[in-house]
């Protein structure tokens, strides 16, 4: 059973990674759909923060192959000031995005904290999508789809260096699960690189219990858990509410064996919560679902276990 937790919830109300506009509402979505009060229903203490604020976004084309830079650099480095402050006084950080760029500054947070206090750090990315680009191979030089390759080093100056270690993770340290959508180049990249990844083949053949066995072995008392949740890592069917959606994702309870068996380690130190557009979504049923698969991450189980 997940241990009850100190919780705070932190704002990101951006789109500036994505091509599509509409993420910078999803924060205040996943509010609406009751996220605070579901988990204080599980006996967690839970502070609201509200919302980080940064530059607007310019909509502008791509720059030597990214958009926006400044301006993801500039909320990066924001979501990693705050997530650190949180977890150096013991709290468990939820960011609430917006897109998905910013999970660099939450994990790279994650990895400085994990640097200070001596824990291994284990990285479940929860997305269809393996965001493992950078600026040569990207098709449309959105940031949201390079987090994961910045975190390993492979990007801009300004954002490999948020945290002050390059790389601020091991490929090693991270699992991919759900994935199903990876442009050419990237995939050789992510090959060349040998991350760990799960995808929706994998999960298809050998099941979610499999896949979650195998992606949370090794973890002990020492190692930091940190999940981050792309919402479009469920099935569109379920969750229309996101701006990359592909086909033939997780189903319902595939999604919530997932989080329950990440509950079920008790070591889930910090959660990203990404890329929910309810510009996209209807009656904001994708971020209900979103808040109902959290509370699976804290402990809530369709069964009567013991």
């Amino acid at each position: 059973m997940t241990k009850l937790r100190n919780v705070s919830l932190i704002g990101a109300p951006t789109d500036v990674g994505a091509g599509v506009r509409g993420a910078s509402m999803g924060p205040e979505a996943i509010r609406v759909a009751g996220l605070a009060q579901a988990l204080r229903g599980r006996g967690v203490d839970v502070v609201d923060r509200g919302n980080l604020t940064g530059p607007t976004n310019p909509w502008a084309p791509p720059v030597e192959g990214y958009r926006h830079l400044d301006e993801v650099v500039a909320w990066n480095q924001t979501v990693h000031d705050a997530v650190y402050t949180e977890l150096k006084t013991g709290r468990m950080p939820i960011l609430l995005g917006g897109d998905h760029c910013l999970g660099l500054g939450s994990i790279a947070a994650v990895a400085h904290h994990c640097r200070d206090v001596g824990k291994k750090l284990r990285v479940l990315w929860l997305d269809a999508h393996a965001d493992f680009n950078t600026s040569e191979l990207t098709p449309s030089g959105n940031i949201h789809g390079m987090p994961v390759a910045c975190l390993c080093g492979f990007g801009p100056k300004e954002l490999i260096e948020i945290g002050g270690h390059v790389p601020a993770v091991s490929p090693k340290w991270i699992r991919q699960i759900g994935i199903r959508s990876v442009d050419e180049g990237e995939r050789a990249f992510v090959h060349e690189h040998d991350l760990e990844v799960f995808d929706m083949r994998f999960i298809d053949e050998m099941g979610m219990r499999h896949t979650m066995e195998l992606a949370l072995a090794t973890l002990d008392d020492n190692t930091h858990l940190h999940v981050s949740f792309d919402v479009d890592f469920l099935d569109p069917v379920m969750a229309p509410g996101v701006g990359t959606t592909v086909g033939g994702g997780p189903t319902y309870r595939e999604a919530h064996l997932c989080m329950e068996m990440i509950a079920d380690t008790g070591r889930l130190a910090s959660l990203d919560l990404m890329e929910l557009n309810p510009a996209l979504d209807e009656k904001n049923r994708t971020a209900v679902v979103a808040v109902d698969l959290i509370e699976s991450l804290f402990g809530k189980s369709t069964l009567m276990r013991k």
